[in-house]
């Protein structure tokens, strides 16, 4: 009789195309012949009976294994495509506007970082999110190796950041490490055994490596991330609060500390953000720069004309695409760019995973944190740093990171209908 059981089951998975879904199903309707057979043996039925009634109540295996498949057919997120493609296109935008196009390095550079962007998201969408809920250290260690590895055997600087090239392969830096992270972190705060203590360790390990490299903008995004994940984790709000209370009064005791130790010029570039009129001949001229430029792109923008832009195609993107081609422009593209983020809220509210969930929420917060920081910058409302516009702006890791991010909301709605337990 066994094999009877073993023989319908497999006759419903024949019919399923999806092999996540064929694990999944097979568990399922064992555990409901299971429950059939169970009800039978309380009927007064023999053994082998009461499983032979149960497997006829479950009907045809061919016709049943046809409903499972299209039930839990793997879904791809049109929508979400469009935006990646949509965004992925655009990013040609910048070196087409300021005349980089006819580069030849900049063109195939380009169009080697949308293909390896698109690649990146497929891939992703491919591989079952399930399969990191338990690997948390692994990725964690993964991180903390990459950025030592930066420390230790970095062979080049660009603005005093240390990276490791390997040359024509490619260079290796610090913000590679926040999707290992970002990873890690989603495992760790899904674990209702993780303490206070834990979370203050794995927490500032990253960041003092940070510092050694260093990349204060890094550190930044990878706090936000961490901190919006920890008050949507599984932990109760009076532990979150208290993290939070303490983490907010460190930093603020490290900020006093080091405010008396910085170099002068340090100094200068922070004070400058608040006031730099004052600083117009140092490090307020590029705020002022920028506060100009953004004042004289109207709504139809400048076309043809040629202005100095600093960084006009990677930090400010924003500055020159809203010059060149006006406000209205600078919206539509706000629009587009938001709404990749407003997507990952809707799915994320959408599943009932507390992986999943944790997984998108982190998501939002990298990307978002990317796009406000570089939207506050042309606008004047954020210190100037070295944080890209998400897929506009030219670079391989502003296009890696965020097709990483889209590629974890893929994988979640593909599986969206397959609620294993596992």
């Amino acid at each position: 009789m066994a094999n009877k059981k073993y023989l319908f089951l497999h006759e419903v998975t024949d019919q399923i195309k999806s092999k996540e879904a064929k694990k999944y199903v097979a568990d399922e309707l064992g555990y409901h012949l299971k429950e059939a057979k169970k009800f039978w043996l309380e009927k007064g039925l023999p053994e082998a009976e009461a499983e032979e009634k149960a497997i006829e109540q479950m009907g045809s295996p061919i016709k049943l294994g046809k409903q499972m498949n299209r039930l839990h057919k793997p879904k791809v997120d049109w929508f979400m495509m469009i935006l990646l493609v949509t965004t992925l296109g655009l990013g040609f935008l910048p070196i087409i506007s300021l005349g980089y196009i006819d580069d030849r390095h900049f063109s195939v550079s380009k169009t080697i970082m949308v293909v390896l962007g698109g690649a990146t998201a497929i891939g992703i969408m491919l591989i079952d999110y399930r399969k990191w809920k338990t690997r948390g250290w692994l990725f964690y260690l993964l991180g903390i190796l990459l950025l030592v590895l930066i420390r230790t055997f970095s062979n080049t600087t660009i603005n005093g950041v240390p990276l490791l090239r390997i040359p024509g392969i490619i260079t290796i830096e610090s913000s590679m490490a926040l999707p290992f992270f970002f990873l890690a972190w989603a495992s760790f705060l899904n674990d209702e055994k993780l303490k206070v203590w834990n979370f203050s360790i794995l927490f500032m390990i990253p960041i003092l490596l940070f510092l050694n490299v260093p990349s204060i903008p890094i550190i930044f995004m990878y706090t936000v991330t961490v901190f919006v994940m920890l008050w949507w984790s599984i932990f109760s709000r009076k532990m979150i609060l208290w993290i939070t209370g303490v983490t907010i009064g460190l930093f603020m005791t490290i900020g006093f500390i080091s405010w008396q130790f910085i170099q002068t010029y340090q100094k200068v570039r922070l004070l400058a953000f608040f006031n730099p009129e004052k600083y117009s001949n140092g490090a307020g001229y590029l705020a002022l720069r920028v506060k100009g430029l953004m004042s004289k792109s109207g709504w139809f923008g400048n076309p043809g004309q040629k202005e100095f832009i600093p960084e006009a195609h990677t930090d400010f993107v924003f500055v020159s695409l809203t010059y060149i081609y006006g406000w209205l422009f600078a919206i539509a593209l706000v629009i587009i760019l938001s709404l990749i983020m407003v997507r990952f809220i809707v799915i994320s509210n959408r599943t009932h995973d507390s992986f999943a969930k944790l997984l998108l929420i982190g998501a939002v917060s990298l990307y978002g944190v990317q796009l406000a920081s570089n939207l506050g910058m042309a606008l004047g409302v954020f210190p100037l740093t070295s944080i890209s516009l998400p897929f506009i702006s030219y670079g391989l890791m502003p296009v890696l990171l965020n097709s990483f991010l889209i590629g974890i909301v893929l994988s979640v709605y593909r599986r969206k209908d397959i609620l294993s337990s596992r």
